[in-house]
């Protein structure tokens, strides 16, 4: 049993905000240390950052239309604590933050979803979720008839409740709110979207769902404020690791779009193409 969404959810519009401004941020400095907040709907955005790099308002208010459409931005920056900012000073990087992570090999089911969310996104662009479980197959697509969708996937559920539209202007979004769509049986304490990868809710995520896809082990994992190393590993390369996953997929924008759980086509083969380093180890 699985959900997705895809990149046109309102929460999903929230990730992908947040992911911009990571990047943003580290276009400014590759040393970038950020923490993004993004509540949106009914043509208004609310952000708030914690940060030692100081955005542009014109320049967020720009990405925030490009993928909201949204006009009307609120931006409220606010620089890291300066007690946390001296305490992660220092050569040796150290995990920030107390997590805990659950990595899980994909299911047939989830990429089969992931799939036909991925090719409803490219005819339509607009809000839609979609569901696999034991009935079947359940298509909740925005802007579509019924007849149109019937034509691809006949035995389908299609609208359950009818025609609909959906989006920032009838619905509401917040960031990290759809973590089982990005994770699927894959778990964690914490969220995907909006943060540096120093930060153990993205990196040591993203490593554990890589080294589960890798051995086709589920891959159970934990830390603590101070640690210098997570299984085995210094931290350090496991933000490494994290780095160049999120460097392949092009962003952290990117990465938001669909999450940990992506296009069949998309990413998994190219990293083994490119001879991704974790790949090569764990295969």
């Amino acid at each position: 049993m699985f959900e997705k969404v895809n990149p046109g959810h309102p929460d999903k519009m929230a990730d992908r905000i947040a992911g911009a401004l990571v990047d943003m941020a580290y276009a400014a400095d590759p040393d970038a240390r950020i923490a993004v907040e993004v509540l949106l709907g009914h043509d208004k955005c609310f952000i708030i950052t914690e940060s030692n790099v100081w955005l542009h308002q014109k320049e967020v208010e720009e990405k925030v239309f490009l993928i909201s459409n949204i006009l009307n931005t609120q931006l409220v920056q606010r620089p890291q604590d300066h007690i946390l900012e001296a305490n992660e000073k220092g050569a040796t990087v150290r995990c920030g933050d107390n997590g805990i992570f659950r990595g899980v090999p994909l299911k047939e089911e989830e990429i089969a979803l992931t799939d036909i969310a991925d090719k409803l996104w490219n005819i339509y662009s607009m809000d839609g979720k979609y569901i696999s479980n034991q009935d079947g197959l359940v298509i909740c697509q925005s802007c579509a008839h019924e007849e149109d969708l019937r034509e691809m996937w006949p035995q389908a559920t299609i609208n359950p409740l009818g025609y609909w539209t959906g989006g920032p202007e009838v619905d509401s979004g917040a960031t990290n709110r759809k973590l089982g769509s990005d994770m699927g049986e894959s778990a964690t304490g914490g969220g995907l979207h909006g943060k540096d990868l120093t930060k153990a809710d993205v990196s040591v995520n993203i490593y554990a769902w890589l080294k589960a896809q890798a051995t086709g082990q589920v891959v159970e994992l934990s830390c603590a404020i101070g640690d210098e190393f997570v299984d085995g590993r210094p931290y350090q390369e496991i933000v490494d690791i994290a780095r160049m996953y999120i460097t392949l997929i092009g962003g952290f924008e990117k990465f938001a779009e669909w999450g940990l759980i992506r296009p069949s086509t998309e990413w998994f083969d190219k990293a083994i193409r490119a001879g991704f380093p974790y790949v090569q180890k764990y295969e």
